[in-house]
């Protein structure tokens, strides 16, 4: 059984908008769609997506992981997500990994509102462990150790940049959004600035 690791810590600085972020976070369908293309989401239920990954390369096999994220909001505003299922889909002699392949992933995002900006500071945690075929099970163990962080490592760097580019992205839209919906504007007087 081989056993890998790897985390991922975040501190985004969120301009502080006419709506304060914790308002966006109690949506975490909204974060889910941040951290990945919405056509690999799938919602299962309220608060339960099945998430599935682009398929990856490890040590010379193609593999497409799909993982089931449950996400909720502490009251604190603080954003918690869990992966409470997986499973590798790869070639056919790889099936078997499946009955031993299990993943840990846990993440926390909590908002510290500061003036002029609202902190987001997170970390995620992924842990993978698994029986490897023959003759990846052959190779030694710290070759495959170093592929397997890399791995691990290179798909939470993808979700924390996906973060840092989409959520402020989709934030300052939701955001704009919600003010047209408070304020609507008559269409009739003039935009612009006053001097």
């Amino acid at each position: 059984m081989q056993e890998f690791r790897a985390s991922q810590i975040l501190s985004l600085r969120i301009p502080n908008g006419p709506l304060p972020i914790e308002h966006y976070l109690r949506q975490p369908h909204r974060l889910v769609q941040a951290i990945t293309d919405h056509r690999r989401i799938d919602q299962l239920e309220e608060g339960l997506y099945r998430l599935s990954l682009r398929p990856l390369l490890f040590l010379g096999i193609s593999l497409q992981p799909t993982a089931d994220l449950r996400v909720w909001v502490l009251t604190d505003g603080t954003l918690c997500l869990e992966a409470v299922d997986c499973q590798v889909y790869g070639p056919a002699y790889f099936d078997y990994v499946n009955k031993s392949f299990s993943m840990g992933l846990t993440g926390r995002l909590t908002p510290q509102p500061q003036q002029p900006y609202t902190t987001l500071v997170g970390q995620a945690d992924l842990q993978v462990q698994l029986d490897l075929p023959a003759p990846l099970n052959l190779m030694p163990y710290p070759m495959v150790q170093t592929a397997g962080r890399r791995l691990l490592g290179s798909i939470l760097a993808t979700i924390k940049h996906r973060l840092e580019r989409q959520l402020l992205e989709d934030y300052q839209i939701w955001a704009h959004q919600q003010g047209d919906v408070s304020n609507p504007v008559d269409q009739h007087q003039p935009q612009g600035q006053i001097v």
